[in-house]
């Protein structure tokens, strides 16, 4: 009976700082601002049982990207089109890229915070293997794309989080007019109509 308390103690210490953690990378200036101490203190958990629970910041900033990310890759993976398995490849590009885009002008700090963890180069970061890996299986459904290893990547580049939060933030662009430029390029990519083209 006695190692119930512990483990129960331990979730709702977890989610206790994955809560805290959401709210600072949602309301800070930068996501370098936001520290551990920031987040143990919020949580009302010392340092160590952060250090314990995810590693370090960037297993916490891992955890909770993955746990904000779950239900987009739900659907990913399982859901209906447009963006399930079983959407027909020239309709699930557009809206994978779409979802994306939407995540990250959602969680634009975290994302930030996430794009920043890939040593020098947010190529490197985990989470960017896995949607170039899957775009670049999609891209390889469609007959005579001998380069979707290359056009995933291109691709991807539109929705980096850098990127994402100059053209929000800085420029203050639209989100629905960021939408119909990704659309419209992805459209330009692979050789189809942006929506609301003429036929």
């Amino acid at each position: 009976m006695p190692e119930r308390k512990p483990r129960k103690d331990a979730a709702r210490n977890r989610a206790a700082v994955l809560a805290a953690a959401d709210t600072l990378f949602t309301r800070c200036a930068s996501p370098d601002d936001v520290t551990m101490a920031d987040i143990a203190a919020a949580a009302g958990v010392g340092k160590g049982t952060l250090f314990r629970a995810f590693g370090d910041r960037v297993g916490l900033i891992r955890a909770l990207y993955a746990a904000r990310l779950q239900p987009v890759e739900e659907a990913v993976e399982t859901g209906p089109p447009p963006l399930g398995p079983e959407t027909p490849p020239l309709r699930r590009v557009p809206a994978l890229l779409d979802a994306l885009l939407c995540f990250k002008l959602d969680n634009r700090h975290l994302a930030l915070a996430l794009e920043g963890t890939g040593s020098d180069s947010p190529y490197q970061a985990e989470h960017y293997e896995r949607w170039h890996t899957l775009l670049r299986a999609t891209l390889d459904r469609l007959p005579g794309r001998p380069d979707s290893d290359f056009t995933a990547h291109a691709l991807l580049a539109a929705t980096r989080a850098d990127l994402v939060e100059h053209l929000a933030g800085k420029e203050a662009v639209p989100r629905d007019t960021l939408r119909a430029q990704l659309a419209g390029f992805t459209a330009t990519v692979l050789g189809t109509s942006a929506p609301g083209d003429p036929a």
